[in-house]
């Protein structure tokens, strides 16, 4: 490798690198509202939260890693240029052409590894989240209950106070649990008990030999004394599980084949992000291309409103495919065989200078 090669490729890893860091930051705070809303909403054992949040970055890889070699590029390429850099390569020899050695020892990881986390990755790591997910629910201690401790059920579903518990976290010994209904308070107290289901995701503690006192919130004296020998609490639901068959689980090459249009729909979209970025990155070069005095950021913004667009064109075919407007044979090869045509001619064509127009 030339010591120019070298140059390059460090100010362009390094750019994308820095650019990177900043996209995973700001994405982390949407990704970690959504997980501690479920989470409220008793839908996700809090004990989950950093595998889950870390499971659901590689599901996003896909999405962040072309807009951060994008931007990453063009940081580095308009720095070259606003420095004058690209001028002396030039006056060297040293073309677009030239640059295309530097910038794919860059692009053609980072796409192997978009088409890594998209084709393998993102759904092992979706089947795992789901997994995780129902089997933690099936457990007293993954859903927030502790022995010795006064734990507050979520959606004001009231208080519960556990003695001890068995190490598979189903059995239940002395248990306590408080809850309001309308007006009335409900006191509730068991020798012991367990968690078991009805479906999928209704969750219910059984308890056993027990009594129940219940009575008014505003100090009325119309109160109601129960004792039972078997007592089902409701818990908060579950999160919602899908179907082993759901194409969003499945792994990519038993999608191939498959005929359903959702199956269809969720093949194109593994595939074409590798694609899209490999089309981005390869126009990074020509938009970066500025004057002396033009303004650094200009076309950057022209870049980042192209990669929206393309983005949301992919999301808006894979919907048209899952509903069966748009048949699987077609997919999203009309997105990104044309962008990837239209990066190479930009690339092609960077650099050449306009004949003068012959006067009469």
């Amino acid at each position: 490798m030339s010591k120019l090669d070298r140059y390059l490729l460090r100010d362009f890893v390094q750019s994308f690198l820095a650019t990177l860091i900043v996209l995973l930051v700001v994405s982390v705070g949407g990704v970690l509202v959504d997980i501690l809303g479920n989470i409220a909403d008793g839908r996700v054992p809090a004990r989950l939260l950093f595998s889950q949040l870390g499971l659901q970055f590689i599901v996003y890889m896909p999405l962040i890693l072309p807009l951060a070699l994008m931007l990453g590029l063009l940081l580095a390429t308009a720095r070259l240029y606003r420095d004058s850099e690209m001028a002396v390569l030039t006056a060297i020899g040293v073309g677009p052409r030239r640059l295309l050695r530097p910038v794919l020892m860059l692009v053609l990881p980072v796409v192997g590894l978009i088409g890594l986390c998209s084709l393998w990755l993102g759904p092992w790591a979706d089947r795992t989240s789901e997994t995780m997910i129902v089997e933690a629910n099936r457990s007293v201690a993954m859903a927030g209950l502790e022995s010795g401790k006064f734990t507050n059920l979520p959606n004001n579903g009231g208080v519960v106070y556990l003695s001890s518990l068995s190490p598979d976290g189903t059995r239940l010994g002395k248990v306590f649990l408080q809850r309001q209904k309308d007006d009335r308070i409900e006191v509730v107290s068991a020798d012991h008990g367990r968690m078991f289901f009805e479906g999928e995701r209704q969750r219910y503690l059984e308890l056993d030999d027990g009594h129940q006192v219940e009575g008014p919130a505003n100090g009325a004296l119309d109160y109601k004394l129960m004792t039972f020998a078997r007592n089902d609490v409701a818990m908060p639901d579950g999160a919602d599980t899908r179907q082993k068959d759901d194409p969003e689980l499945l792994p990519t090459t038993q999608l191939v084949g498959d005929p359903r249009p959702a199956a269809q729909a969720q093949l194109h979209s593994r595939i074409t992000p590798p694609l899209i970025a490999l089309a981005f990155a390869l126009m990074t070069l020509p938009l970066a291309r500025s004057s002396p005095r033009q303004q650094r950021y200009g076309r950057m913004m022209l870049a980042f409103l192209a990669y929206l667009v393309g983005m949301n064109l992919m999301f808006i075919g894979t919907r048209w495919i899952a509903d069966g407007k748009l048949s699987g044979s077609v997919g999203l090869w009309w997105l990104s065989l044309p962008l990837l045509a239209l990066a190479i001619w930009m690339y092609l064509r960077d650099g050449k200078l306009s004949r003068p127009r012959r006067t009469a």
